[in-house]
């Protein structure tokens, strides 16, 4: 194989990235400075040897605590699950919440082979099962994997008598009823809110 062929193949291994893409990357960067090259590859070579999951919720960090946990004005008493960490910052865009988070690190895909020991489920529930907690919002996506997730995550914490919520569903701003689904619209009317 040629270092061309290894890069095709490696590029397009990414997600969204498929043979074609991988292939006008590679000559994109062939077309380039062999110094941005090189500043790529230790970039590259950089975020594998210096970010990894935070003990605590499962985030990336460098640090030894991610900067969520160590922050003293988040509420602790409040923990976001979500698959994955790429889904802390569309959270933390609203500048809405104010808690921690925990980070299962995927969904339950068991046709994928992926079931509950694959994921950060057991140690949501041993920080659960420690106190300090005063209510756990399941943050997963709503596909059939996530909502099951959600359902199993809120099965495993049931005894904890932690309070749990699901964050809502429906139209997003600026969306027209007109161009909604029917499950869409139907999760709208059911997490209505009084005003």
């Amino acid at each position: 194989m040629s270092a061309i062929d290894d890069l095709v193949a490696e590029l397009s291994r990414l997600p969204t990235i498929g043979r074609k893409s991988a292939l006008r990357l590679t000559y994109h960067l062939l077309k380039q400075p062999a110094e941005q090259s090189r500043r790529l590859a230790d970039a590259l070579v950089t975020l594998a040897e210096k970010v990894h999951p935070c003990p605590r919720c499962f985030n990336l960090t460098e640090q030894e605590l991610c900067g969520i946990c160590t922050d003293p004005r988040r509420d602790a008493a409040l923990i976001c699950v979500v698959e994955e960490a790429s889904d802390i910052g569309a959270i933390e865009r609203s500048g809405e919440y104010r808690g921690t988070y925990h980070v299962l690190g995927g969904r339950l895909a068991p046709l994928d082979g992926i079931g509950p020991d694959d994921l950060a489920i057991a140690p949501l529930v041993t920080r659960v099962s420690a106190g300090g907690i005063r209510e756990v919002i399941l943050a997963t996506n709503a596909k059939l994997e996530g909502e099951a997730t959600a359902l199993y995550v809120q099965q495993q914490l049931a005894s904890s008598g932690v309070a749990m919520s699901r964050i809502a569903r429906g139209l997003p701003v600026g969306g027209d009823l007109e161009y909604a689904d029917g499950v869409t619209i139907a999760q709208s009317i059911t997490a209505r809110r009084p005003l």
